[in-house]
């Protein structure tokens, strides 16, 4: 099969990782990938592992440029005559469905997020079959639009099973994380994601407070970066953790390159997003490496966890709760490298997608 992939740009997301990981896969199982972007640091990879990039803009917003946008969008896809077009974003779907009128290709979407419910939103659910990354957005998309069940799959994103193998860690990097963040023979309660408010980082560090009070040696990492817009909410962090006499107990990384280390150097790890994730992939990958997850109630994660098993539930916002949870999770035992390998690897999200391809073709 020849497959287009379009998606705003290449640059980090989920989006664009998944895109790049199932165009590597593709090109392994002897299908030709082509990823049309605005492009991005990502693009380099895709040429890389065999896959072909066309840089083309898909990505502005602008009404009055799209017009010429689609005869150029229309002309390039009539040259390739793919078998098949997988939008994975809103203006691509859009401007890729429209060119699509005279070529009538086989159009998948596939829906990665609680996007605004809007007609320019709608056409994430137009494609002739319509993946969702959790059944929390298929019951969205379902609610909202409408969508007729058989046009509907449920693709969770895939996760590396390479990189988030408990066999696979770099453990020189591990002993050098711990010294350099003095983490000996301390209890590790982590965080990971960008500093934003919706991961609410404020109940985070109370819950962390509260740990504290029974056992002085917890620590919580926060690990991640914070662009220049959000520096104001990152110093309010700050002076919540002076107030709080945290100094010595939480501990802001930066964002870092080896988070499988992370994890699996955590005794738990916890998700406060205030918005629920549409799938929640840093769960999943935690998980695989053994760590049990405690995270907010709503989203994907619900599909990812079970309770009591391997990680536990809190309601938004509650850092008593969350507290509860920490201390419950620390005697999980379970295996989660199988448990993830079952239900959410790459291989499984690759699968997954050659079949829905492969029955519209056979459509």
């Amino acid at each position: 099969m020849k497959i287009v992939q379009l998606l705003p740009e290449l640059n980090e997301g989920g989006v664009e990782r998944g895109t790049v990981e199932l165009s590597r896969e593709l090109v392994k199982l002897g299908h030709e990938s082509i990823v049309i972007s605005a492009g991005g640091k990502l693009e380099e990879q895709i040429t890389k592992e065999g896959g072909i990039h066309i840089t083309f803009d898909v990505c502005s917003k602008n009404p009055l440029t799209a017009p010429l946008r689609i005869v150029k969008l229309q002309k390039i896809l009539s040259e390739l005559k793919p078998d098949i077009l997988h939008a994975r974003s809103r203006v691509p779907a859009w401007l890729t469905y429209l060119a699509n009128k005279k070529l009538h290709i086989p159009f998948v979407t596939t829906v990665h997020g609680f996007n605004s419910v809007s007609p320019y939103s709608a056409i994430m659910a137009k494609g002739d079959r319509v993946i969702c990354v959790s059944g929390a957005i298929k019951a969205y998309i379902q609610e909202h639009y409408h969508t007729e069940e058989k046009k509907i799959t449920v693709i969770p994103r895939g996760i590396d099973l390479e990189k988030f193998n408990p066999q696979n860690l770099d453990q020189s990097f591990i002993e050098d994380f711990k010294k350099e963040y003095h983490l000996e023979e301390r209890q590790i309660v982590t965080t990971v994601g960008r500093i934003t408010q919706l991961k609410d980082h404020q109940t985070f560090i109370r819950a962390i407070a509260l740990l504290k009070k029974n056992d002085p040696n917890i620590v919580g990492l926060i690990v991640g970066g914070v662009r220049e817009d959000k520096q104001e909410y990152f110093h309010s962090l700050e002076g919540l953790v002076k107030e709080l006499g945290l100094e010595d107990n939480i501990i802001f990384t930066g964002s870092q390159s080896r988070v499988a280390e992370i994890y699996a150097l955590s005794d738990v790890v916890v998700s406060s997003s205030k918005k629920p994730e549409s799938f929640g992939r840093s769960v999943a990958e935690a998980l695989a490496l053994n760590t049990p997850v405690v995270a907010t109630s709503h989203g994907g994660v619900l599909d990812i966890i079970v309770e009591g098993e391997n990680g536990f539930f809190y309601p938004v916002g509650e850092s008593e709760v969350l507290t509860e949870k920490i201390l419950k999770s620390k005697g999980l035992k379970f295996d989660g490298y199988n448990y993830v390998t079952y239900n959410f690897s790459l291989k499984n999200m690759v699968e997954k997608t050659i079949a829905v391809y492969e029955g519209l073709l056979k459509r």
